[in-house]
Protein backbone atom coordinates (compact mmCIF):
# COMPACT_ATOMS: atom_id res chain seq x y z
CA UNK A 1 0.00 0.00 0.00
CA UNK A 2 1.16 3.73 -0.74
CA UNK A 3 2.10 5.81 2.06
CA UNK A 4 -0.63 7.74 2.70
CA UNK A 5 -3.18 5.63 1.67
CA UNK A 6 -5.85 5.34 4.12
CA UNK A 7 -9.16 2.95 4.52
CA UNK A 8 -12.39 5.07 5.32
CA UNK A 9 -13.37 5.31 9.19
CA UNK A 10 -14.38 1.57 10.61
CA UNK A 11 -17.53 2.09 12.21
CA UNK A 12 -17.74 -0.69 15.63
CA UNK A 13 -14.90 -3.36 15.84
CA UNK A 14 -12.91 -4.43 12.76
CA UNK A 15 -13.01 -7.62 11.39
CA UNK A 16 -9.74 -8.89 12.91
CA UNK A 17 -11.19 -7.79 16.39
CA UNK A 18 -14.12 -9.85 15.94
CA UNK A 19 -12.61 -13.05 14.40
CA UNK A 20 -9.84 -12.53 17.10
CA UNK A 21 -12.95 -12.26 19.90
CA UNK A 22 -14.95 -15.15 18.47
CA UNK A 23 -12.06 -16.99 18.73
CA UNK A 24 -10.88 -16.17 22.22
CA UNK A 25 -14.06 -17.04 23.15
CA UNK A 26 -13.82 -20.79 21.68
CA UNK A 27 -10.94 -20.56 23.36
CA UNK A 28 -11.80 -19.64 27.13
CA UNK A 29 -14.92 -22.41 26.49
CA UNK A 30 -12.20 -24.77 25.36
CA UNK A 31 -10.16 -23.89 28.17
CA UNK A 32 -12.78 -23.74 30.89
CA UNK A 33 -13.74 -27.37 29.72
CA UNK A 34 -10.38 -28.27 29.84
CA UNK A 35 -9.63 -27.37 33.56
CA UNK A 36 -13.23 -28.75 34.71
CA UNK A 37 -11.80 -31.80 33.52
CA UNK A 38 -8.65 -32.40 34.98
CA UNK A 39 -9.74 -30.69 38.30
CA UNK A 40 -12.75 -33.53 38.23
CA UNK A 41 -10.21 -36.35 37.69
CA UNK A 42 -7.65 -35.29 40.14
CA UNK A 43 -10.93 -35.73 42.60
CA UNK A 44 -11.60 -39.05 41.16
CA UNK A 45 -8.41 -40.26 41.57
CA UNK A 46 -7.92 -38.79 44.78
CA UNK A 47 -11.12 -40.96 46.01
CA UNK A 48 -10.29 -44.04 44.35
CA UNK A 49 -6.87 -43.75 46.46
CA UNK A 50 -9.02 -43.52 49.07
CA UNK A 51 -11.23 -46.06 48.49
CA UNK A 52 -8.08 -48.10 47.55
CA UNK A 53 -6.49 -47.64 50.94
CA UNK A 54 -9.81 -48.59 52.48
CA UNK A 55 -9.67 -51.88 50.76
CA UNK A 56 -6.26 -52.25 51.97
CA UNK A 57 -7.13 -51.42 55.40
CA UNK A 58 -10.15 -54.05 55.61
CA UNK A 59 -7.39 -56.90 54.18
CA UNK A 60 -4.69 -55.83 57.33
CA UNK A 61 -8.27 -55.84 59.69
CA UNK A 62 -9.08 -59.14 58.52
CA UNK A 63 -5.30 -60.86 58.75
CA UNK A 64 -5.00 -58.94 61.88
CA UNK A 65 -8.46 -60.71 62.93
CA UNK A 66 -6.70 -64.17 62.32
CA UNK A 67 -3.66 -63.10 63.89
CA UNK A 68 -5.71 -62.32 67.05
CA UNK A 69 -7.01 -65.89 66.84
CA UNK A 70 -4.18 -67.41 66.22
CA UNK A 71 -2.48 -65.95 69.21
CA UNK A 72 -5.51 -66.72 71.67
CA UNK A 73 -5.17 -70.34 70.92
CA UNK A 74 -1.59 -70.34 70.95
CA UNK A 75 -1.56 -68.65 74.88
CA UNK A 76 -4.29 -70.79 75.61
CA UNK A 77 -2.64 -73.84 74.48
CA UNK A 78 0.47 -72.60 76.14
CA UNK A 79 -1.46 -71.65 79.90
CA UNK A 80 -3.25 -75.14 79.80
CA UNK A 81 -0.05 -76.97 79.47
CA UNK A 82 1.53 -74.83 82.43
CA UNK A 83 4.54 -73.64 80.50
CA UNK A 84 7.21 -71.29 81.96
CA UNK A 85 7.82 -68.06 81.28
CA UNK A 86 10.71 -68.53 78.35
CA UNK A 87 8.64 -71.40 76.73
CA UNK A 88 5.61 -69.04 76.35
CA UNK A 89 8.08 -66.12 75.51
CA UNK A 90 9.87 -68.02 72.81
CA UNK A 91 6.29 -69.91 71.33
CA UNK A 92 4.58 -65.84 71.17
CA UNK A 93 7.44 -64.10 69.51
CA UNK A 94 6.48 -64.38 65.88
CA UNK A 95 3.15 -63.75 66.81
CA UNK A 96 3.64 -60.83 68.78
CA UNK A 97 5.68 -59.39 65.63
CA UNK A 98 3.56 -59.89 63.11
CA UNK A 99 0.79 -58.32 64.93
CA UNK A 100 2.99 -55.46 65.98
CA UNK A 101 3.38 -54.34 62.07
CA UNK A 102 -0.01 -55.26 61.81
CA UNK A 103 -1.29 -52.43 64.29
CA UNK A 104 2.03 -50.16 62.53
CA UNK A 105 0.27 -50.42 59.15
CA UNK A 106 -3.12 -49.42 59.86
CA UNK A 107 -2.01 -46.41 61.87
CA UNK A 108 0.24 -45.40 59.54
CA UNK A 109 -2.92 -45.42 56.83
CA UNK A 110 -5.31 -44.17 59.21
CA UNK A 111 -2.76 -41.37 59.97
CA UNK A 112 -2.68 -40.26 56.51
CA UNK A 113 -6.37 -40.46 55.76
CA UNK A 114 -6.79 -38.03 58.74
CA UNK A 115 -4.30 -35.57 57.29
CA UNK A 116 -6.12 -35.64 53.93
CA UNK A 117 -9.99 -36.42 55.13
CA UNK A 118 -11.64 -33.06 54.08
CA UNK A 119 -14.21 -31.50 56.87
CA UNK A 120 -14.07 -32.24 60.20
CA UNK A 121 -16.48 -34.98 60.88
CA UNK A 122 -14.48 -37.07 57.86
CA UNK A 123 -11.57 -36.40 60.44
CA UNK A 124 -13.32 -37.40 63.59
CA UNK A 125 -14.33 -40.97 62.39
CA UNK A 126 -11.01 -41.74 60.98
CA UNK A 127 -9.66 -40.42 63.70
CA UNK A 128 -12.07 -43.02 66.02
CA UNK A 129 -10.91 -45.33 63.79
CA UNK A 130 -7.44 -44.94 64.84
CA UNK A 131 -8.11 -44.89 68.32
CA UNK A 132 -9.96 -48.08 68.36
CA UNK A 133 -6.89 -49.48 66.45
CA UNK A 134 -4.42 -48.45 69.46
CA UNK A 135 -7.26 -49.91 72.15
CA UNK A 136 -6.84 -52.92 70.46
CA UNK A 137 -3.09 -52.87 70.70
CA UNK A 138 -2.86 -51.85 74.24
CA UNK A 139 -5.26 -54.82 75.04
CA UNK A 140 -2.75 -56.67 73.44
CA UNK A 141 0.32 -55.33 75.21
CA UNK A 142 -1.46 -56.21 78.08
CA UNK A 143 -2.05 -59.35 77.54
CA UNK A 144 1.24 -60.04 76.14
CA UNK A 145 3.17 -58.36 79.62
CA UNK A 146 0.56 -60.70 81.53
CA UNK A 147 1.66 -63.79 79.34
CA UNK A 148 5.35 -63.70 79.58
CA UNK A 149 5.18 -62.52 83.55
CA UNK A 150 6.98 -65.25 85.89
CA UNK A 151 3.51 -66.43 87.57
CA UNK A 152 2.23 -69.86 86.88
CA UNK A 153 -1.15 -69.46 87.95
CA UNK A 154 -3.31 -70.91 85.23
CA UNK A 155 -6.25 -68.97 86.29
CA UNK A 156 -4.61 -65.38 86.38
CA UNK A 157 -2.94 -66.30 82.92
CA UNK A 158 -6.35 -67.38 81.59
CA UNK A 159 -8.05 -63.92 83.25
CA UNK A 160 -5.18 -61.55 81.24
CA UNK A 161 -6.22 -63.66 78.17
CA UNK A 162 -9.97 -63.83 78.35
CA UNK A 163 -9.79 -59.42 79.08
CA UNK A 164 -7.63 -59.39 75.77
CA UNK A 165 -10.08 -61.62 73.92
CA UNK A 166 -13.69 -60.02 74.87
CA UNK A 167 -11.82 -56.80 74.49
CA UNK A 168 -10.44 -56.91 71.08
CA UNK A 169 -13.66 -58.47 69.17
CA UNK A 170 -16.09 -55.76 69.78
CA UNK A 171 -13.50 -52.77 68.50
CA UNK A 172 -12.20 -55.21 65.92
CA UNK A 173 -15.99 -55.61 64.54
CA UNK A 174 -16.32 -51.43 65.15
CA UNK A 175 -13.67 -50.78 63.25
CA UNK A 176 -14.59 -53.17 60.25
CA UNK A 177 -17.44 -52.02 60.18
CA UNK A 178 -16.26 -48.38 59.45
CA UNK A 179 -13.95 -48.62 57.34
CA UNK A 180 -16.42 -50.44 54.83
CA UNK A 181 -19.20 -47.54 55.74
CA UNK A 182 -16.29 -45.30 54.58
CA UNK A 183 -15.52 -46.86 51.73
CA UNK A 184 -19.19 -46.78 50.25
CA UNK A 185 -19.46 -43.19 50.71
CA UNK A 186 -16.23 -42.68 48.98
CA UNK A 187 -17.47 -45.04 46.12
CA UNK A 188 -20.59 -42.91 46.25
CA UNK A 189 -18.79 -39.76 45.91
CA UNK A 190 -17.18 -41.26 43.10
CA UNK A 191 -20.20 -42.07 40.98
CA UNK A 192 -21.69 -38.81 41.64
CA UNK A 193 -18.85 -36.74 40.96
CA UNK A 194 -18.48 -38.82 37.83
CA UNK A 195 -22.34 -37.93 37.13
CA UNK A 196 -21.25 -34.12 37.59
CA UNK A 197 -17.96 -34.16 34.92
CA UNK A 198 -20.48 -35.84 32.65
CA UNK A 199 -22.83 -33.20 32.89
CA UNK A 200 -20.65 -30.49 33.26
CA UNK A 201 -19.01 -32.17 30.10
CA UNK A 202 -22.15 -32.02 28.17
CA UNK A 203 -23.02 -28.05 29.21
CA UNK A 204 -19.68 -26.87 28.02
CA UNK A 205 -20.22 -28.97 24.87
CA UNK A 206 -23.46 -27.31 24.50
CA UNK A 207 -21.90 -23.79 25.21
CA UNK A 208 -18.75 -24.65 22.35
CA UNK A 209 -21.15 -25.61 19.91
CA UNK A 210 -23.82 -22.67 20.53
CA UNK A 211 -20.32 -20.35 20.26
CA UNK A 212 -19.02 -21.65 17.26
CA UNK A 213 -22.51 -21.75 15.21
CA UNK A 214 -23.17 -18.37 16.52
CA UNK A 215 -19.48 -17.65 15.55
CA UNK A 216 -19.65 -18.98 11.85
CA UNK A 217 -23.27 -18.07 11.35
CA UNK A 218 -22.81 -14.31 12.75
CA UNK A 219 -19.55 -13.78 11.51
CA UNK A 220 -17.94 -16.23 9.23
CA UNK A 221 -20.36 -17.15 6.48
CA UNK A 222 -21.39 -13.57 5.73
CA UNK A 223 -17.60 -12.79 5.12
CA UNK A 224 -17.52 -15.87 3.07
CA UNK A 225 -20.18 -14.19 0.70
CA UNK A 226 -18.73 -10.86 0.59
CA UNK A 227 -15.43 -12.70 -0.50
CA UNK A 228 -17.61 -14.83 -3.40
CA UNK A 229 -18.88 -11.08 -4.36
CA UNK A 230 -15.07 -9.72 -4.09
CA UNK A 231 -14.00 -13.03 -6.52
CA UNK A 232 -17.23 -12.31 -9.45
CA UNK A 233 -16.00 -8.86 -9.71
CA UNK A 234 -12.26 -10.25 -9.75
CA UNK A 235 -12.93 -12.69 -12.37
CA UNK A 236 -15.49 -9.84 -14.22
CA UNK A 237 -11.80 -7.52 -13.92
CA UNK A 238 -10.08 -10.39 -15.62
CA UNK A 239 -12.37 -10.74 -18.71
CA UNK A 240 -11.92 -6.96 -19.20
CA UNK A 241 -15.62 -6.27 -17.79
CA UNK A 242 -15.12 -3.55 -16.09
CA UNK A 243 -18.35 -2.04 -15.12
CA UNK A 244 -18.48 -3.43 -11.37
CA UNK A 245 -20.29 -2.25 -8.23
CA UNK A 246 -19.35 -3.27 -5.26
CA UNK A 247 -21.74 -2.57 -1.81
CA UNK A 248 -19.79 -0.19 0.35
CA UNK A 249 -22.46 -0.91 3.74
CA UNK A 250 -19.52 -1.87 6.03
CA UNK A 251 -16.13 -0.35 6.55
CA UNK A 252 -13.90 -3.26 7.01
CA UNK A 253 -10.90 -4.75 6.06
CA UNK A 254 -12.97 -6.53 2.98
CA UNK A 255 -15.18 -2.91 3.05
CA UNK A 256 -11.57 -1.71 2.08
CA UNK A 257 -11.22 -4.03 -0.27
CA UNK A 258 -14.59 -3.14 -2.19
CA UNK A 259 -13.23 -0.03 -2.48
CA UNK A 260 -9.90 -0.29 -3.90
CA UNK A 261 -11.43 -2.82 -6.10
CA UNK A 262 -14.06 -0.63 -7.70
CA UNK A 263 -11.19 2.00 -7.77
CA UNK A 264 -8.99 -0.71 -9.79
CA UNK A 265 -11.58 -1.74 -11.91
CA UNK A 266 -12.85 2.54 -13.21
CA UNK A 267 -8.80 3.13 -13.60
CA UNK A 268 -8.73 0.03 -16.07
CA UNK A 269 -11.41 0.62 -17.65
CA UNK A 270 -9.76 4.90 -18.54
CA UNK A 271 -6.61 2.43 -19.12
CA UNK A 272 -8.70 0.46 -21.69
CA UNK A 273 -10.11 3.17 -23.14
CA UNK A 274 -6.82 4.89 -23.49
CA UNK A 275 -5.41 1.56 -24.68
CA UNK A 276 -8.28 1.20 -27.62
CA UNK A 277 -7.44 4.76 -28.97
CA UNK A 278 -3.86 4.31 -29.03
CA UNK A 279 -4.04 1.18 -31.23
CA UNK A 280 -6.33 2.61 -33.62
CA UNK A 281 -3.67 5.49 -33.80
CA UNK A 282 -1.35 2.79 -34.56
CA UNK A 283 -3.35 0.93 -37.04
CA UNK A 284 -3.47 4.41 -38.99
CA UNK A 285 0.28 4.79 -38.52
CA UNK A 286 1.10 1.34 -39.58
CA UNK A 287 -1.85 1.33 -42.44
CA UNK A 288 0.91 4.62 -43.56
CA UNK A 289 4.44 3.19 -43.00
CA UNK A 290 2.86 0.12 -45.08
CA UNK A 291 1.78 2.20 -48.08
CA UNK A 292 5.15 3.99 -47.56
CA UNK A 293 7.15 0.69 -47.52
CA UNK A 294 4.89 -0.21 -50.41
CA UNK A 295 5.94 2.69 -52.32
CA UNK A 296 9.84 2.54 -51.60
CA UNK A 297 9.71 -0.94 -52.61
CA UNK A 298 8.13 0.04 -55.87
CA UNK A 299 11.10 2.68 -56.82
CA UNK A 300 13.31 0.18 -55.65
CA UNK A 301 12.21 -2.51 -58.27
CA UNK A 302 12.22 0.06 -61.08
CA UNK A 303 15.95 1.50 -59.45
CA UNK A 304 17.09 -2.36 -60.19
CA UNK A 305 15.31 -2.87 -63.18
CA UNK A 306 17.14 0.37 -64.82
CA UNK A 307 20.25 -0.95 -63.52
CA UNK A 308 19.80 -3.96 -64.91
CA UNK A 309 18.61 -2.80 -68.59
CA UNK A 310 21.99 -0.36 -67.97
CA UNK A 311 24.75 -3.04 -67.95
CA UNK A 312 22.93 -4.73 -70.18
CA UNK A 313 22.52 -1.88 -72.77
CA UNK A 314 26.61 -0.74 -71.95
CA UNK A 315 27.62 -4.61 -72.90
CA UNK A 316 25.13 -4.40 -75.93
CA UNK A 317 26.95 -0.89 -77.23
CA UNK A 318 30.72 -1.36 -76.40
CA UNK A 319 30.41 -5.17 -78.18
CA UNK A 320 29.87 -3.75 -81.50
CA UNK A 321 32.60 -1.53 -81.76
CA UNK A 322 35.17 -3.97 -79.95
CA UNK A 323 33.79 -6.95 -82.28
CA UNK A 324 34.96 -4.00 -85.69
CA UNK A 325 38.48 -3.34 -83.99
CA UNK A 326 38.93 -6.72 -83.59
CA UNK A 327 38.47 -7.82 -86.99
CA UNK A 328 40.00 -4.78 -88.20
CA UNK A 329 43.37 -5.68 -86.50
CA UNK A 330 43.46 -9.34 -87.16
CA UNK A 331 43.16 -7.87 -91.34
CA UNK A 332 46.12 -5.50 -90.64
CA UNK A 333 48.44 -8.16 -89.25
CA UNK A 334 47.74 -10.36 -92.15
CA UNK A 335 48.06 -7.47 -94.92
CA UNK A 336 50.56 -5.17 -93.42
CA UNK A 337 54.14 -5.57 -93.91
CA UNK A 338 55.17 -4.96 -90.73
CA UNK A 339 52.15 -4.42 -88.36
CA UNK A 340 52.55 -7.31 -86.51
CA UNK A 341 53.61 -5.64 -82.84
CA UNK A 342 51.02 -2.79 -83.30
CA UNK A 343 48.29 -5.03 -84.17
CA UNK A 344 49.11 -7.66 -81.56
CA UNK A 345 48.93 -4.98 -79.16
CA UNK A 346 45.91 -3.57 -80.59
CA UNK A 347 44.02 -7.35 -80.14
CA UNK A 348 45.29 -7.56 -76.61
CA UNK A 349 43.48 -4.61 -75.53
CA UNK A 350 40.49 -5.30 -77.46
CA UNK A 351 40.25 -8.93 -76.21
CA UNK A 352 41.16 -7.53 -72.41
CA UNK A 353 38.09 -5.05 -73.14
CA UNK A 354 35.40 -7.60 -74.46
CA UNK A 355 36.72 -9.67 -71.51
CA UNK A 356 35.61 -6.78 -69.10
CA UNK A 357 32.25 -6.72 -71.05
CA UNK A 358 32.14 -10.19 -69.75
CA UNK A 359 32.31 -9.45 -66.66
CA UNK A 360 29.51 -6.92 -66.86
CA UNK A 361 27.33 -9.08 -68.47
CA UNK A 362 27.92 -11.48 -65.52
CA UNK A 363 27.40 -8.66 -62.51
CA UNK A 364 24.09 -8.36 -64.89
CA UNK A 365 23.31 -11.65 -64.61
CA UNK A 366 24.08 -12.15 -60.65
CA UNK A 367 21.34 -9.89 -60.58
CA UNK A 368 18.53 -11.31 -62.17
CA UNK A 369 19.36 -14.97 -60.74
CA UNK A 370 20.99 -16.29 -64.40
CA UNK A 371 24.74 -16.36 -63.22
CA UNK A 372 25.69 -19.76 -64.13
CA UNK A 373 29.20 -21.26 -62.64
CA UNK A 374 31.21 -23.49 -64.70
CA UNK A 375 33.85 -25.09 -62.54
CA UNK A 376 37.25 -26.92 -63.52
CA UNK A 377 40.58 -27.67 -62.14
CA UNK A 378 42.37 -25.46 -62.41
CA UNK A 379 46.01 -23.84 -61.19
CA UNK A 380 45.85 -21.44 -58.35
CA UNK A 381 49.02 -19.97 -59.09
CA UNK A 382 49.04 -19.28 -62.91
CA UNK A 383 45.66 -18.23 -62.12
CA UNK A 384 47.02 -15.49 -60.03
CA UNK A 385 50.03 -14.80 -62.83
CA UNK A 386 47.40 -13.43 -65.34
CA UNK A 387 45.36 -11.39 -62.80
CA UNK A 388 48.80 -9.50 -62.00
CA UNK A 389 50.02 -9.40 -65.68
CA UNK A 390 46.11 -8.23 -66.57
CA UNK A 391 46.54 -5.51 -63.60
CA UNK A 392 50.24 -4.85 -63.88
CA UNK A 393 49.47 -1.86 -65.88
CA UNK A 394 47.01 0.06 -63.52
CA UNK A 395 49.42 -1.06 -60.58
CA UNK A 396 52.56 0.85 -62.78
CA UNK A 397 50.23 3.73 -63.87
CA UNK A 398 49.55 3.86 -59.67
CA UNK A 399 52.76 4.09 -58.72
CA UNK A 400 52.44 1.02 -56.66
CA UNK A 401 54.81 -2.30 -56.60
CA UNK A 402 53.34 -5.80 -55.94
CA UNK A 403 55.70 -8.52 -54.63
CA UNK A 404 54.28 -11.49 -55.83
CA UNK A 405 52.74 -14.23 -56.34
CA UNK A 406 54.90 -15.52 -53.71
CA UNK A 407 53.59 -19.65 -54.25
CA UNK A 408 54.29 -22.45 -52.62
CA UNK A 409 56.43 -25.73 -54.09
CA UNK A 410 53.69 -27.90 -54.63
CA UNK A 411 50.67 -27.08 -57.14
CA UNK A 412 47.80 -26.02 -55.28
CA UNK A 413 44.75 -26.86 -57.59
CA UNK A 414 41.09 -25.91 -56.99
CA UNK A 415 38.00 -26.93 -58.61
CA UNK A 416 36.38 -23.33 -59.91
CA UNK A 417 34.89 -20.87 -62.36
CA UNK A 418 38.01 -19.59 -64.54
CA UNK A 419 36.45 -16.42 -65.44
CA UNK A 420 34.60 -15.45 -62.36
CA UNK A 421 38.20 -16.18 -60.08
CA UNK A 422 39.78 -14.51 -62.21
CA UNK A 423 37.66 -11.73 -62.15
CA UNK A 424 37.60 -12.12 -58.19
CA UNK A 425 41.24 -11.73 -57.84
CA UNK A 426 41.52 -9.21 -60.21
CA UNK A 427 38.52 -6.88 -58.60
CA UNK A 428 40.48 -7.38 -55.36
CA UNK A 429 43.73 -5.81 -56.62
CA UNK A 430 42.13 -3.24 -58.07
CA UNK A 431 40.23 -2.30 -55.08
CA UNK A 432 43.45 -2.31 -53.10
CA UNK A 433 44.66 0.21 -56.28
CA UNK A 434 42.04 2.59 -55.53
CA UNK A 435 41.91 2.80 -51.70
CA UNK A 436 45.64 1.90 -51.02
CA UNK A 437 47.25 3.58 -53.75
CA UNK A 438 49.31 6.18 -50.86
CA UNK A 439 50.97 3.53 -49.29
CA UNK A 440 52.75 1.92 -52.51
CA UNK A 441 53.03 -1.32 -52.04
CA UNK A 442 50.97 -5.05 -52.43
CA UNK A 443 51.82 -8.13 -51.38
CA UNK A 444 49.94 -11.28 -53.36
CA UNK A 445 50.89 -14.32 -51.53
CA UNK A 446 49.88 -18.53 -51.97
CA UNK A 447 49.67 -21.00 -49.53
CA UNK A 448 47.98 -24.16 -49.11
CA UNK A 449 46.56 -26.19 -46.26
CA UNK A 450 45.65 -29.67 -45.82
CA UNK A 451 41.78 -28.67 -46.29
CA UNK A 452 42.42 -25.67 -48.34
CA UNK A 453 44.10 -23.20 -50.89
CA UNK A 454 44.38 -19.69 -49.76
CA UNK A 455 45.25 -16.61 -52.02
CA UNK A 456 45.81 -13.22 -49.82
CA UNK A 457 46.38 -9.66 -51.21
CA UNK A 458 48.05 -7.58 -48.48
CA UNK A 459 48.13 -3.31 -48.75
CA UNK A 460 50.25 -0.77 -46.98
CA UNK A 461 46.82 1.24 -47.00
CA UNK A 462 44.98 3.16 -44.02
CA UNK A 463 43.03 -0.23 -43.15
CA UNK A 464 39.17 -0.35 -42.71
CA UNK A 465 37.32 0.84 -39.37
CA UNK A 466 35.91 -1.89 -37.52
CA UNK A 467 31.72 -0.77 -37.87
CA UNK A 468 32.63 -0.43 -41.84
CA UNK A 469 34.53 -4.29 -41.83
CA UNK A 470 30.97 -5.26 -41.21
CA UNK A 471 29.23 -3.15 -44.24
CA UNK A 472 32.14 -3.71 -46.89
CA UNK A 473 30.73 -7.08 -48.25
CA UNK A 474 27.15 -5.49 -48.72
CA UNK A 475 25.85 -4.54 -52.40
CA UNK A 476 26.51 -0.82 -53.63
CA UNK A 477 28.60 -0.08 -50.29
CA UNK A 478 32.01 1.89 -51.05
CA UNK A 479 34.52 2.55 -48.78
CA UNK A 480 35.69 6.47 -47.78
CA UNK A 481 34.96 9.63 -49.19
CA UNK A 482 34.33 10.57 -52.59
CA UNK A 483 37.29 10.46 -54.14
CA UNK A 484 37.53 6.54 -53.47
CA UNK A 485 34.04 6.35 -54.74
CA UNK A 486 34.87 4.51 -58.09
CA UNK A 487 32.90 1.47 -59.80
CA UNK A 488 29.61 0.73 -59.01
CA UNK A 489 30.24 -0.57 -55.76
CA UNK A 490 29.51 -4.56 -56.62
CA UNK A 491 33.07 -5.88 -56.01
CA UNK A 492 33.70 -7.72 -52.72
CA UNK A 493 29.76 -8.65 -52.95
CA UNK A 494 30.07 -10.11 -55.71
CA UNK A 495 33.70 -11.61 -54.89
CA UNK A 496 31.45 -12.82 -51.54
CA UNK A 497 28.76 -14.47 -53.53
CA UNK A 498 31.01 -16.26 -56.30
CA UNK A 499 33.37 -17.36 -53.64
CA UNK A 500 30.58 -19.27 -50.94
CA UNK A 501 28.61 -20.75 -54.08
CA UNK A 502 32.40 -22.98 -55.10
CA UNK A 503 32.38 -23.71 -51.20
CA UNK A 504 34.77 -21.11 -50.30
CA UNK A 505 35.38 -18.35 -47.92
CA UNK A 506 36.74 -14.83 -48.11
CA UNK A 507 37.75 -12.67 -45.29
CA UNK A 508 39.13 -8.99 -44.02
CA UNK A 509 41.88 -8.42 -41.26
CA UNK A 510 42.42 -4.41 -40.56
CA UNK A 511 44.77 -3.53 -38.88
CA UNK A 512 47.54 -6.25 -39.23
CA UNK A 513 49.94 -7.17 -36.88
CA UNK A 514 52.92 -4.87 -37.05
CA UNK A 515 54.92 -8.77 -37.97
CA UNK A 516 52.63 -8.61 -41.12
CA UNK A 517 51.88 -5.14 -41.82
CA UNK A 518 54.22 -4.08 -44.70
CA UNK A 519 54.55 -0.88 -43.64
CA UNK A 520 53.80 1.59 -41.21
CA UNK A 521 50.55 1.83 -42.18
CA UNK A 522 47.61 -0.13 -40.65
CA UNK A 523 47.00 -2.28 -43.76
CA UNK A 524 44.57 -4.44 -45.01
CA UNK A 525 44.65 -8.49 -45.76
CA UNK A 526 41.72 -9.90 -48.13
CA UNK A 527 41.73 -13.57 -48.23
CA UNK A 528 39.98 -16.33 -50.39
CA UNK A 529 39.96 -19.75 -49.56
CA UNK A 530 38.85 -22.70 -51.88
CA UNK A 531 38.71 -26.46 -51.14
CA UNK A 532 41.38 -28.37 -53.03
CA UNK A 533 40.29 -30.22 -56.33
CA UNK A 534 39.54 -33.70 -55.46
CA UNK A 535 42.04 -36.25 -56.73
Amino acid sequence: MKAGRRFPAQTGLSLKARLGLGAGCLGLVTLLTAAIIVAGMARVSDRLDSALAAEARLEDYAALSTQVSTYIVVAAELIQSRQPPATRATRTEGIAATLSQTFARLRAGLDIEVASAQGLDAQSRRATLSLAIARIEALFGSAQAGLLSDTTDPGALRAYLDTFASGVEPLLAEAVNEERRLRREILTGIDNLRHRLVQAALTMGLVALLLAAGFYFGLVRPQFHRLDTLRGAARRIGQEDFAITLPGTRQDEIGALYTETSRMAQALAARAEAVAEDRARLGEIIAERTEALRAANARLERTDEDRRRFFADISHELRTPLTVILMEAQLGRQGAPHPEAAFATIEARATRLSRRIDDLLRIARSETGQLALDPVRLDLAALASEAVEETAAEISNAGMTLDGPHTPDAPLTVLADRNWLRQVLTGLIRNAIRHARGGGALRLELRGTAEDAEIALTDNGPGIPGPAQQRIFDRFAQGGGSANAQGFGLGLPLARWVIEQQGGSIAVESPLPRSAALGAAPGTKIAVRLPHAPG
